[in-house]
């Protein structure tokens, strides 16, 4: 799947397309995914469960959460990077799948929200005595913004450069977070 939409896009890619270059029988297809929507979600979820990871393998709680923001927002951009055309699919795609995209596009956000509270709010972060803790809907603006610099670049030709824009997604991050800490 993941060939197939890098070469085509997902409204041209047909279940032969993706069983030819798995090298599998269309049974074999079938007996993993209902259909061509399936083995797609299977595969943005896979990716964003990747990144994820990109992002939690960075975190180093001894050092300072500013410290590891900037390190982990670099690991995640420049996880995007390294695989531009996959990327454009997958962010771009994604919306081909009317609600059930929308819906698995507000899934990972949340996963993203979510990790980003932890992180900021949790053992390591900002004392919670010290401040207001992030809330939830900062976190999701955070990430909402991230994400609107990710489709920027994608649409600009400049997906393999992401890991240029970790200034500024820190600095929106920190910007947030430090406005949770003066409310």
């Amino acid at each position: 799947m993941a060939q197939a939409l890098t070469e085509q896009g997902y409204p041209a890619i047909t279940i032969a397309d993706v069983v030819r270059l798995a090298g599998v029988s269309r049974r074999t297809f079938y007996e993993h995914f209902e259909g061509k929507q399936a083995c797609f979600e299977a595969l943005y979820r896979a990716a964003s469960a990747s990144a994820l990871r990109t992002l939690q393998e960075a975190i180093d709680p001894a050092q300072p959460w500013h410290t590891q923001l900037e390190r982990a927002l670099g690991s995640y951009l420049g996880h995007l990077a390294a695989g531009p055309a996959l990327l454009r699919s997958l962010f771009v795609d994604i919306h081909h799948l009317g609600g059930d995209g929308a819906a698995l596009r507000r899934e990972t956000m949340s996963h993203l929200a979510e990790f980003m509270c932890k992180t900021i709010n949790g053992p390591g972060g900002i004392s919670p005595a010290a401040r207001r803790p992030l809330t939830a809907e900062l976190s999701m603006a955070a990430v909402g913004a991230i994400n609107e610099l990710v489709l920027v670049a994608i649409e600009r030709g400049e997906a393999e450069r992401l890991a240029s824009l970790t200034p500024v997604a820190v600095q929106i991050v920190r910007a947030l977070a430090d406005g949770a800490a003066k409310t």
